[in-house]
């Protein structure tokens, strides 16, 4: 059997030829061939596809942006709305025109987005530094891999420290004032939307992905709310705050974020054209 004959065999079992594509290149490995060996270990990645595990934890990695991370079950999977953030959080930060910027990412699971702004930032920002925070260990572990792994293959990146604790209090008070840029991709799922989840999403860490709702009964937006906060005790003025949510979110954390104090408040659209980055700064 060839490369194309298990690509096709996958294909007919799980239903597209993209996820069956990436099963095959990832058990042949570097050496791209296809032996007993291969066959029996796409299969097997296959079947346990077809049991509803993720496609990115099979594999083990997952890309995003310029970055190939480790990613399972103790953190959520890279997506594409975050790399938009990234991506905001890029551009207000060239809006503040800071040479040695002190960028913190509130919940860095694994490290994507703090890993992202260290290794774009190190040409023109070198004398940057990063911070990431977050309340599980266990994400926190795999962060410190995915760091640990591009330090060794890359010769460019600011440093990036972990801290073990909740949001933006777990850092050390000499910061307090003198972060550029918070970003953040909080848990917002309602715990009423749960449910409705697919049994993938399931699979992933619940504590990373559901928030309480705020007392007004806005569903979903308590660690979005806890985020922005943190953010006008611990932003140098100028700074600002970048913050992932749902489309259906938007308005309200808008309006919250106005009410705060913050300037210039605006939700920044995802590649599907959904409202998903709020933007606030401070001057």
């Amino acid at each position: 059997m060839d490369r194309t004959e298990l690509i096709d065999e996958l294909t007919d079992l799980l239903g597209g030829r993209h996820e069956a594509r990436f099963i095959v290149e990832d058990a042949a490995g570097e050496s791209g061939d296809v032996t007993p060996t291969v066959i029996e270990a796409a299969r097997a990645l296959a079947r346990r596809r077809l049991d509803g595990e993720p496609l990115q934890y099979l594999l083990g990695h997952w890309s995003f942006r310029y970055l190939d991370l480790l990613v399972d079950e103790r953190v959520l999977i890279p997506r594409p709305e975050t790399e938009v953030v990234v991506e905001v959080a890029l551009r207000e930060l060239a809006l503040l025109d800071s040479t040695a910027p002190t960028i913190v990412d509130a919940g860095t699971g694994s490290g994507a987005i703090a890993l992202s702004m260290a290794t774009e930032l190190s040409t023109s920002h070198p004398g940057g530094q990063v911070w990431a925070i977050d309340i599980s260990s266990d994400a926190l572990a795999v962060a410190t891999k995915n760091h640990e792994r591009l330090s060794a293959s890359r010769t460019g990146m600011l440093p990036v420290t972990f801290v073990h604790g909740s949001w933006l209090g777990a850092l050390p008070p000499a910061l307090r004032g003198t972060i550029d840029v918070v970003v953040s991709n909080p848990p917002y799922v309602a715990a009423a939307e749960w449910d409705a989840l697919s049994v993938e999403v399931h699979q992933e860490p619940r504590g990373a992905l559901i928030a309480d709702d705020l007392a007004d009964g806005t569903p979903g937006l308590a660690d979005v709310v806890t985020v922005l906060r943190g953010a006008l005790d611990w932003l140098a003025r100028p700074g600002a705050v970048v913050i992932e949510l749902a489309p259906h979110q938007a308005a309200a954390a808008a309006v919250i974020a106005s009410a705060m104090g913050f300037l210039h408040v605006r939700v920044e659209p995802d590649l599907t054209t959904r409202p998903r980055a709020l933007v606030g700064r401070l001057s």
